[in-house]
């Protein structure tokens, strides 16, 4: 049995069918499980039986390794065929975004309840939207309808205090400092219970700001 044969055998026992389209990557697979675990070749060696010649050169696609060494290396290294052979972790891209914003300078978006500052308006397909509000609602009654909009949201008053309703519990009264994180697409509303209008600052993961 040549070396690509028993590849695919490797491949058919561990999908019970055809291989992959995709290529293997079998040797950055290989590299990725010896590091995350801080061994050598030398170790790799030593744990599985393989030269480390060998071990190199599979690393680097050099060469295919047979049904036997697949076997060798599952034993040895005390995993089995489907995590020696899932695809290796994209590794994570630093973009080095960041955007700033100075104070008093983000986008206003005022409402009958709320005077959003928009924050960070610069980054586009942003993961967080942060925004600070101060909330001039004094009464439940202002609002016509509960806010609610996709995602989940942090909320943490800057000044003053706050009752925060929400749909499912009773109303809760927040103080300068408290914080509290919530699903945002549960109905919510804030009302201002101090003797200045209270400010809070809120991180949504997604979804529009009512």
């Amino acid at each position: 049995m040549t070396e690509t044969n028993d590849q695919d055998a490797a491949l058919r026992i561990a999908s019970g069918r055809k291989p992959f389209v995709e290529p293997l990557r079998l040797g950055e697979r290989l590299r990725e499980i010896r590091l995350a675990n801080q061994w050598t070749l030398e170790d790799v060696s030593q744990r599985t039986g393989l030269a480390r010649s060998t071990l190199s050169k599979i690393e680097n696609d050099q060469i295919s390794p047979t049904f036997t060494a697949v076997q060798k290396l599952i034993s040895g290294l005390g995993i089995d065929l489907p995590q020696l052979l899932s695809p290796p972790r994209q590794q994570a891209r630093t973009t080095g975004r960041r955007d700033l914003t100075r104070r008093g300078h983000g986008e206003l978006h005022p409402t009958p309840t709320y005077e959003h500052e928009l924050l960070s308006c610069e980054l586009a397909q942003k993961r967080m939207i942060p925004f600070k509000t101060i909330v001039r609602a004094r009464r439940f009654e202002e609002f016509s309808e509960w806010v609610r909009h996709d995602g989940e949201e942090f909320l943490m008053v800057l000044e003053g205090e706050i009752l925060l309703y929400t749909e499912f519990y009773e109303p809760l009264q927040l103080e300068t400092g408290d914080s509290i994180y919530f699903d945002s697409a549960m109905g919510h509303a804030l009302v201002s219970v101090s003797d200045a209008d209270a400010v809070v600052l809120s991180v949504c993961t997604r979804g529009d700001v009512a």
